[in-house]
């Protein structure tokens, strides 16, 4: 079973490249995020044609979450239980199923914006929902992850200069913590292999050259348990779909699993 997440940064733009992925790869399970797009705009028919179910949780702004699977889609939760409102409303950032074996939630944690931030605050608290809604799973027997664009690089090793994100977003010790906190209920990071240099990047901004110059980061992750984690068999960053025109700035995080 091949499982799969990438932050496509819109699918309306993305779509042709989504779908070509899906047919060369192999993936049954794609765990999507930043659709951009609300869900009457999410092209299911056009995933269908390729023999994928979808559910999608979107509102048409800048975030939204989206499950395609071609072994089932069930017991089909949208959102977060539990998750905290940001300007009043529970954005989409949240989605999980039942696919075949294994059950998964797609996320996007919310960026943070800067440290002073009340969007920063609003990260926190929704990193402690996703560990108390994820909890019953993870400490199941069932093959059971969290893949998505967490929005924290784990390690300094995994920012391609700590240095110049010093008092910045995504690598301080309350986010760590805050991710830390998911492997103490059970999950653990599914580390993949690079395809080039030395460390597995999922994420390089447009600007400056960012992708060329292998400036990256690692924010999109899988964490499973341990009935996910004993069937892995490889895990690898797709780097070759962040070439070329008209890519995101994510690549695809692909996890094969033998269950």
């Amino acid at each position: 079973m091949r499982i799969a997440t990438w932050n496509v940064n819109s699918i309306t733009a993305r779509l042709p490249r989504l779908l070509a992925w899906l047919e060369s790869s192999g993936t049954d399970v794609l765990c999507i995020q930043e659709t951009k797009t609300t869900a009457e705009q999410f092209p299911a028919a056009e995933l269908r044609e390729l023999g994928y179910e979808s559910v999608v949780n979107a509102t048409g702004r800048w975030n939204g979450v989206a499950l395609v699977s071609r072994v089932g889609l069930d017991d089909v939760t949208t959102g977060l239980p539990g998750g905290p409102d940001y300007d009043g409303i529970q954005e989409p950032r949240a989605i999980s199923a039942t696919c075949g074996p294994a059950r998964v939630w797609s996320v996007y944690v919310p960026n943070g914006r800067e440290v002073d931030h009340a969007h920063f605050a609003y990260k926190l608290q929704w990193f402690e929902a996703l560990k108390a809604a994820v909890a019953a799973d993870s400490a199941g027997d069932r093959p059971f992850a969290v893949l998505g664009d967490f929005n924290v690089a784990p390690t300094d090793a995994d920012v391609w200069d700590p240095t110049l994100f010093e008092g910045a977003t995504h690598v301080t010790p309350a986010e760590r913590t805050a991710l830390a906190a998911l492997r103490e209920a059970g999950l653990s990071d599914v580390v993949p292999r690079p395809l080039k240099y030395d460390h597995p990047f999922t994420y390089w901004d447009y600007r400056q050259l960012g992708f060329p110059k292998n400036r990256g980061m690692r924010i999109d992750l899988v964490y499973g348990n341990e009935a996910f984690t004993k069937a892995v068999t490889d895990s690898y960053v797709d780097r070759e779909e962040r070439k070329g025109k008209g890519a995101s700035d994510h690549a695809p995080v692909v996890v094969d699993l033998d269950v």
